[in-house]
């Protein structure tokens, strides 16, 4: 089963419609969590404050996966987890190494997501504070 996921992500050559769609998701996601705390209002900031360790802890759960990637796999492959899906747990480093050209393991990657979690977090709660 594992060989045969890795031949179809091996001849697969670019996004399909559903990839194109779970690409923007995730980058919609990730730019709410980069500039979110900037929102001028307390109610989108409570927002913020809980969808935060909310990502974090559904990633922590999902063993280090994001239910976006395993809700393409489920649509795509008809199960949660499938290692054809190249980019499970993966899409913020495939993103760089796609735009940066840099390699980093996997371990680097999540320190860096959880300390500008955490960031952005306290950014928010700073902001909030102060309206």
């Amino acid at each position: 089963m594992e060989s045969e996921g890795a031949d179809i992500a091996a001849a697969k050559p670019g996004r399909d419609t559903l990839g194109h769609v779970c690409f923007a998701l995730h980058f919609a996601v990730m730019l709410y969590l980069i500039f979110g705390w900037l929102a001028p209002v307390r109610g989108a900031l409570f927002v913020y404050l809980a969808f935060v360790p909310g990502v974090m802890i559904q990633w922590q759960f999902n063993k280090n996966a994001c239910v976006l990637n395993n809700l393409e796999s489920l649509i795509r492959y008809g199960q949660w987890r499938h290692v054809a899906n190249t980019e499970e747990g993966g899409w913020f480093a495939a993103l760089v190494e796609n735009v940066l050209g840099l390699s980093f393991t996997r371990r680097q990657v999540s320190v860096f997501i959880y300390v500008m979690l955490i960031s952005f977090w306290l950014l928010a709660l700073g902001h909030l504070l102060r309206l």
